[in-house]
């Protein structure tokens, strides 16, 4: 990439970015690192020091004698697993059922561009969805996906699959941020959940970022009934 000896931090935003972009695929084995080394310039120990926090984070897996891939289901350290909607509904023992509300492509407002500390006006990905469980409303999603980070989002079928679960597969996400609170339903929320405007309802927010470049804002409504387990 350039004749100067590359940071470790350097070497693992790129490899990062190759995972996020989906130039190595999940489960794709990556070259070693001797091929690395020669390729960034760099000594193998700060090759190995970049993808040890790859690993750490789960993004990859090492494995001695048989090489280094891009992890399937990549986590966080601390394990915190990005919950896919349809597991969590059929886990209940409730059948799984998904409809798509709207998928467009448009300029984020200004709100939505300063959580993700964008530019005004950025390009996104705005979708807009709705999870059941046993046909009642379970979760109403409204998620903003940042195309320069996630160029694939702009052609995934959303209306076959959700947002939430291609992401997982698609874009692998080396921090994250959790935000949980309790609000009243707006007239739009409490139409697509079949409750009343006004009540109580228990929302979930989430940021993902690779290497530093924002991938999604989600903004996950509940009806009050939900309940949030996770194992650590």
């Amino acid at each position: 990439m350039t004749s100067e000896r590359a940071s470790f931090r350097t070497i693992r935003d790129e490899l990062s970015r190759r995972i996020a972009e989906r130039v190595w695929l999940p489960g794709a084995l990556i070259p070693g690192e001797e091929a690395l080394a020669e390729e960034f310039g760099a000594a193998r120990a700060t090759v190995n020091r970049a993808l040890q926090e790859l690993a750490r984070a789960g993004i990859l897996e090492r494995k001695r004698r048989a090489g280094t891939r891009v992890a399937l289901h990549p986590v966080r350290e601390a394990r915190f697993v990005i919950p896919r909607i349809r597991q969590e509904i059929e886990a209940r023992g409730s059948e799984y059922q998904y409809r798509l509300l709207s998928a467009d492509i448009t300029d984020a407002p200004e709100v939505i561009c300063a959580r993700l500390s964008l530019l005004s006006r950025s390009n996104m990905m705005h979708v807009r969805c709705l999870h059941l469980a046993d046909r009642v409303p379970y979760q109403y999603e409204d998620r903003w996906i940042n195309l320069n980070t996630v160029p694939d989002a702009r052609n995934a079928d959303f209306a076959a699959m959700g947002p939430n679960e291609w992401l997982v597969g698609h874009a692998p996400f080396s921090n994250a941020e959790f935000t949980f609170m309790a609000a009243a339903a707006s007239a739009d929320e409490a139409s697509l959940l079949q409750i009343r405007e006004g009540d109580p309802v228990f929302i979930g927010e989430r940021i993902t970022w690779m290497a530093g470049e924002p991938i999604t804002l989600a903004h996950l409504v509940h009806p009050a009934s939900h309940r949030m387990v996770t194992h650590l």
